[in-house]
């Protein structure tokens, strides 16, 4: 370790999209920057998202697709970077991209470009960045003494930008929340967010059978404020459901809570049984509940609720569950599973301005650390982009 301590106006605690644009912004104002990252290289998580491509924003990005103790918290910062300004970075570099489905931007070639393009708008400004340095402590005495594998270094105003507890294989862990209990500021209880969900023991046996059937769903999850609703696709897998509908309710189901699906969306399905002399029996129903789902699951769905008559309050029946199916998931797939972590530093400890924290000068919480979960598409990059801009104006 070396004993020189140098002394640095920001250090920058985790080199992801939203630390790496924290960095390049106070860097372009002058402002002596380091950016450390306990990996190799920078831009893991982006490296491996959206398939690769990484899918840098949404152009719909608002406050309403964020899930937090305080929905209006997002705003500010939102307001602050718009999608409009990180595409015009993009177009800056040269990055080719396109619009997948709902508002969704993904790079044309690889999400190494947007890795790139932060690694030389950081290099541009003198910002510095290292890699593969583990912080061993954080304490405040005046300044901010940041000991290191590499030293000490002595700065005005630190940065978390940790990231949060999703995909610990790739080197997750609860570091940010550390520095923030360390410092006396609450923590919103973690949970995995946009994760697949594991069916009960009972579920597993009446539909595992059908995993990898993909169907088009309207899934709704939570209680009262924290109720999300989305109309996408749901994947049956061997331990229970996924696909973006069910990724997307996860955020905002909690254990012991059912979820709804309606699984023919906009359909009326028992209508060609309700017709005068026709056939009213399992074969039937079969047939016409193919018209919407996928032929496995149709007929599983009619043996599993096959009327023991064929009235029209039985057909009636039927046709209420088809769009109101209530599953309790018995978990999810956990972190490992998980795209990002929901819950993190309380908003209330925050200035949504700046996120800077209220009891600490100096100190500030950018990113998946943050209380701030996006929907699934591009919402949680933008988040990174626009907390990270937002501090980065001001450190």
């Amino acid at each position: 370790m070396g004993s020189v301590t140098q002394r640095i106006d920001v250090a920058v605690l985790g080199g992801g999209a939203a630390g790496m644009m924290c960095a390049l912004e106070a860097g372009r104002r002058g402002r002596r920057v380091v950016v450390f990252d306990h990996a190799e290289k920078i831009g893991k998580k982006i490296l491996i998202s959206g398939g690769g491509r990484c899918n840098f924003t949404n152009i719909h990005a608002r406050a309403e697709n964020f899930l937090s103790e305080n929905p209006h918290f997002a705003k500010s910062a939102l307001a602050r970077f718009t999608p409009a300004d990180i595409i015009a970075m993009i177009e800056k570099h040269g990055i080719r991209y396109h619009e997948k489905t709902l508002g969704q931007l993904f790079c044309d070639r690889s999400a190494m470009d947007v890795v790139t393009m932060l690694e030389r708008e950081c290099a541009e400004v003198g910002v510095r960045v290292r890699v593969g340095v583990r912080i061993l402590s954080v304490v405040r005495d005046g300044e901010f003494r940041v000991e290191t594998s590499e030293g000490v270094f002595r700065a005005e105003s630190v940065v978390i930008a940790t990231g949060g507890l999703s995909i610990p294989k790739m080197g997750a862990t609860g570091f940010g929340y550390g520095i923030a209990e360390q410092f006396g500021l609450r923590i919103i209880e973690c949970r995995p967010g946009l994760v697949p969900l594991v069916f009960s023991a009972d579920d597993r046996e009446r539909w595992c059978a059908l995993s990898g059937v993909s169907t088009e769903v309207v899934a709704t999850a939570g209680a009262a404020k924290r109720r999300g609703n989305f109309r996408e696709k749901m994947l049956v897998t061997h331990r229970g459901l996924s696909g973006p509908a069910i990724l997307q309710v996860s955020s905002y189901w909690r254990p012991g809570e059912a979820i709804e699906l309606d699984i023919a969306p906009g359909a009326s399905v028992m209508a060609p049984l309700l017709e005068r002399n026709a056939r009213r029996d399992s074969g039937a129903a079969t047939l016409a509940l193919r018209a919407v789902l996928p032929g496995r699951m149709a007929e599983r769905w009619v043996a599993l609720n096959e009327p023991s008559d064929w009235t029209n309050h039985s057909l009636a029946g039927m046709e209420r569950g088809l769009h109101a199916w209530r599953v309790t998931p018995a978990g999810t797939e956990g972190y490992a599973k998980a795209e990002v972590t929901a819950g993190g530093v309380d908003t209330a400890e925050l200035d949504a301005k700046t996120m800077q924290s209220r009891k600490v000068q100096g100190l500030y919480f950018i990113g998946e650390v943050v209380d701030v979960t996006g929907w699934l598409g591009g919402y949680n990059f933008q988040w990174a982009w626009a907390s990270g801009f937002s501090a980065g104006q001001v450190v």
